[in-house]
């Protein structure tokens, strides 16, 4: 009877029904609209008397608190994906690598994957632990010029996991941003989870009274990945999030003796090319696979600093240079529009 019911309100044009529950077919108006909590989409979302009472308007002190906790923080980059699994935590701890090579920049890692939170794996560092000083939590350092922060380190043990709703969660992200004592940085790279939730929306949220570059997107060449960076490139523009550019992840494999180039995940649709191409975003760069960059991530290393003459290495630093010149020219422009 119940199912019948759900299923009868579901003839309303606004709702679908999925899996014999009753969804908003409309986009939500967004909790600052003026339409927050009326509009035809709203009916039916347990936050509907909060958004019509208007309190979700006020603005949270805390990103205020964090605009000027990150004044001292030069240049903010996203990291993202569509997909799990095509080696977005793996491109931020590389990336973090390559700019602190240069040892005049401070660089930090933030690790905002919540519930899958490998970086202090891939960087080295499990089993280390976060201390608290009169400034604020103390990040972990790789390098003199390299520090980490991440959940990981916070647990007690690497196999422990978080069973967290969004709201801990979104609680957990802005304590990171607010409380951890940053210092002045160059970069600050944030490797964030999958997909298009509550921690990207936290994210965005906490940063926008601060200058972020922009976000740099990893995919991998086949379309079922493709697809769902459609999704992640929809979300930035929604919320107004500039992109860097895409990068293409195990675009290839190399043969290491003949040197001919195998697909081991086929372009079907193009790849990440084309769609850049159709989109109008840049392609930062294709990264060949590379087993050793697995291996090296299980082992705490850079690969990196390992390989550095290997294909991928090399497609790394072109796609490091441009990401450092992406964020040179905004610089530039940003100082010409004043």
């Amino acid at each position: 009877m119940y199912r019948i019911l759900i299923s009868m309100r579901c003839l309303n044009k606004n709702n679908i029904l999925i899996a014999g529950l009753c969804f908003p077919l409309l986009d939500c108006p967004g909790t600052k609209s003026e339409q927050a909590g009326k509009s035809a989409s709203c009916q039916g979302c347990p936050n509907q008397k909060l958004c019509a009472s208007g309190a979700t308007k006020a603005p949270d002190p805390a990103i205020a608190e964090i605009g000027i906790k990150l004044s001292t923080v030069k240049h903010k980059i996203l990291v993202l994906s569509g997909k799990g699994g095509v080696g977005k935590s793996t491109f931020s701890a590389h990336l973090a690598h390559a700019l602190a090579s240069d040892t005049t920049k401070e660089v930090a890692l933030l690790d905002v994957d919540i519930c899958g939170p490998s970086i202090p794996r891939i960087m080295g560092l499990e089993g280390e632990q976060v201390h608290q000083s009169g400034s604020g939590w103390s990040p972990v350092y790789v390098e003199d010029n390299l520090a980490v922060m991440s959940i990981g380190f916070l647990l007690g043990g690497p196999d422990d996991a978080v069973i967290w709703r969004g709201p801990k969660k979104n609680g957990m992200i802005k304590q990171f941003l607010r409380d951890v004592d940053w210092g002045e940085l160059d970069y600050l790279i944030v490797d964030t989870p999958p997909g298009t939730s509550d921690e990207h929306l936290s994210i965005v949220q906490y940063l926008s009274s601060t200058h972020v570059d922009g976000a740099v997107i990893i995919t991998t060449p086949q379309e079922v990945s493709l697809q769902d960076v459609r999704k992640e490139i929809r979300f930035c523009k929604k919320v107004k999030l500039p992109i860097i550019g895409v990068v293409e992840n195990m675009s290839g494999f190399i043969c290491p003796k003949c040197k001919n180039t195998s697909q081991i995940f086929p372009p079907t649709s193009g790849g990440a090319e084309k769609m850049c191409a159709d989109l109008n975003l840049p392609l930062l760069g294709k990264v060949p696979l590379d087993p050793r960059i697995a291996r090296s991530c299980d082992e705490g290393r850079s690969f990196l600093s390992e390989v550095p003459d290997s294909p991928a290495a090399q497609a790394y630093q072109r796609i490091v240079q441009s990401i450092q010149d992406y964020c040179s020219n905004r610089v530039t422009e940003e100082q010409s529009a004043t």
